[in-house]
């Protein structure tokens, strides 16, 4: 597997950090990342994601959604079975999980959902009013030098 340097970028930037590290972590856990339970991400509209889990034996009390920094995990922990049960075959594998995911800046999780063995996770997009573009209007200039003119946002 192929190696990045990324010295260059922190000798030349200031706060980019956080890219190079998230660069080298999807390096390094590409290969290792189980594909146990499998999952799809979808976007749902320009700024709305979803995330499915397929959790078929679950039910909501055996599994957890937790938001913690800019990471989001979710874990599912079976309750103990009784051993009176007798498997002539057992294919759904219903043993304990934890899959985790990084979220960009301003990406919240809406809510939770589970259905038909399908845990789903909606997210949002939410960028604060500092950050959005803003038009400035621009005044002509009188003989006082002009007045302010408050920027309104363009969204």
């Amino acid at each position: 597997m192929r190696r990045f340097d990324f010295a260059p970028l922190h000798r030349a930037t200031i706060g980019f950090d956080q890219i190079a590290d998230l660069m080298d972590r999807v390096m390094t856990n590409d290969v290792s990342q189980p594909s146990y339970p499998p999952y799809n991400i979808e976007k749902t509209a320009d700024d709305a994601y979803r995330i499915s889990i397929a959790v078929a034996g679950f039910s909501e009390a055996d599994l957890s959604v937790e938001v913690k920094e800019n990471g989001l995990v979710v874990s599912a922990r079976k309750a103990e079975e009784d051993e009176e049960r007798t498997y002539l075959h057992r294919g759904i594998a219903t043993r304990a999980f934890e899959r985790r995911f990084t979220l960009a800046d301003h990406v919240r999780v809406t809510g939770a959902s589970h259905e038909n063995g399908m845990l789903h996770i909606d997210l949002k997009r939410e960028i604060p009013e500092a950050l959005k573009p803003r038009r400035i209007e621009i005044a002509a200039a009188g003989r006082d030098g002009g007045e302010m003119v408050e920027a309104k946002a363009v969204n």
